[in-house]
């Protein structure tokens, strides 16, 4: 039995998240000389840790990478870390302030105070504090159809969190469902590796990897892309649903073409829609999903063209897209499971918020989204970051986590300021940051 050690505690802010936005929270926290703890349900940055397949790259290059006072520290900036580098990086990032930590601790519940602030259920006892900032992103549970439930019992079923490398998983053809930035880059490894792959072909949008001489990324970033408000960019509805564009840094950084894998062998379809008498059955837009993504790439194109025309810039030229293969008219839309022994199923197609045990209505959309503007949420004292589209294209990404952090913790002392004196440093325990 897990024993608790918190008896009541009381802090003026309290972090949820231990990942890179809830240490950059304590990293301004810090800076602003304010007491508070973060609470971490596994260990700081489990997700990377534990939740990426061994050949795991960045899709943005180095340089994008900045933590609060800890830009990229290496020597290939125009580089992507792979799985390892990106933790030993950010635990440098913990080292030099030291946050004041608390890992192996769940959240079970945070509800309102009627005097004002917030109660914080934990499995190691109960806490309080009058400000909590929810660093805790939106990747709770895998998206799974219900379809999966009358998959055969001897098929291997997991997400992407769960895959490894190829040879992790039973011998035989392995379908991919989902062609996000994981289950395109998923698929790349298991192709590369040799497997039969089976790809369901969403509608998630590409881009390449460099065009006229330079990163895409570079580009966009000179053009202020990832600087626009995301209010500028897209609607609240449009935010939960936006899928990024699927590119890999593995290598050095290539483009993802589904066509050339499938002049290589790999087997594309439709998305998937359903499960019949041990076939599965996938939608007729394999055509229009291809078309569709190379049409946002050369639209990405098109701007980066206009910018370098319009700044007079020396980039070399470069030819059109021009597309490798087409799926025939009568392209399947049916994979008989037992005819080409499939034996895993991997599934990627995202996966849905659950904030179920934050008690706060305020907080929270129709549909259980975290409402707010720039992190700051209409329930007083309850913030969130490190989500989606936060502010920015960037706050997606490392990126612009720092900014975010900065904004949602400054808003909050100016609330601890305008409470009165006492506030800071008012829990009497060691508060062992060294901003």
């Amino acid at each position: 039995m897990t024993t608790p050690f918190f008896a009541g505690q009381h802090y003026p802010v309290i972090v949820v998240g231990g990942g890179q936005a809830g240490l950059s929270a304590s990293y301004w926290l810090c800076r602003h000389d304010i007491d508070h703890l973060v609470l971490e349900k596994h260990q700081a940055f489990h997700a990377w840790k534990n939740e990426r397949w061994d050949s795991f790259s960045l899709v943005t290059p180095n340089w994008q990478c900045r933590l609060p006072g800890h830009p990229y520290d290496g020597d290939d900036p125009d580089g992507f870390m792979v799985k390892d580098q990106i933790v030993a990086w950010m635990e440098r990032f913990r080292a030099a302030f030291s946050p004041p930590l608390r890992e192996g601790v769940t959240v079970q519940e945070v509800t309102p105070r009627s005097g004002g602030g917030y109660r914080v259920r934990t499995d190691r006892g109960a806490l309080s504090a009058d400000r909590v900032i929810m660093a805790v992103s939106v990747y709770h549970q895998p998206k799974v159809p219900p379809c999966a439930d009358a998959l055969p019992d001897h098929l291997t079923q997991l997400d992407a969190s769960a895959y490894r490398n190829p040879d992790a998983l039973p011998e035989g053809p392995v379908l991919v469902v989902g062609t996000g930035q994981s289950g395109c880059q998923i698929a790349e490894d298991l192709h590369l590796a040799g497997r039969e792959v089976h790809l369901a072909v969403g509608p998630a949008p590409r881009v390449s990897r460099f065009y006229r001489g330079r990163d895409v990324v570079a580009w966009l970033d000179d053009m202020g892309h990832y600087r626009i408000p995301v209010r500028e960019h897209l609607s609240e509805d449009q935010v939960k649903a936006k899928a990024n564009h699927y590119v890999t840094g593995r290598d050095g950084g290539r483009d993802i073409d589904l066509r050339r894998f499938a002049l290589e062998g790999m087997r594309l379809y439709g998305r998937l829609e359903d499960l019949e008498g041990g076939r599965i059955l996938f939608g007729h837009d394999l055509r229009e999903n291809l078309d569709n993504a190379d049409a946002t790439n050369a639209r990405i194109k098109a701007s980066i063209d206009e910018h370098i025309a319009r700044h007079n810039i020396d980039a070399p030229a470069e030819a059109p897209y021009r597309p490798v293969w087409k799926p025939a008219p009568d392209h399947p839309t049916r994979l008989d499971l037992d005819a080409t022994g499939i034996t895993t199923v991997i599934w990627c197609i995202g996966y849905a918020p659950d904030f179920s045990w934050i008690k706060v209505p305020a907080a929270f959309d129709d549909s259980g989204y975290p409402k707010h503007e720039r992190g700051v949420t209409a329930s007083p004292g309850l913030y969130f970051l490190g989500l989606p589209w936060q502010h920015t294209w960037g706050s997606g990404r490392i990126y612009a986590i720092a900014e975010d952090a900065e904004y949602v913790v400054d808003h909050l002392a100016d609330e601890l300021c305008a409470s009165g004196p006492g506030w800071a440093r008012s829990h009497n325990t060691t508060q062992n940051c060294r901003p």
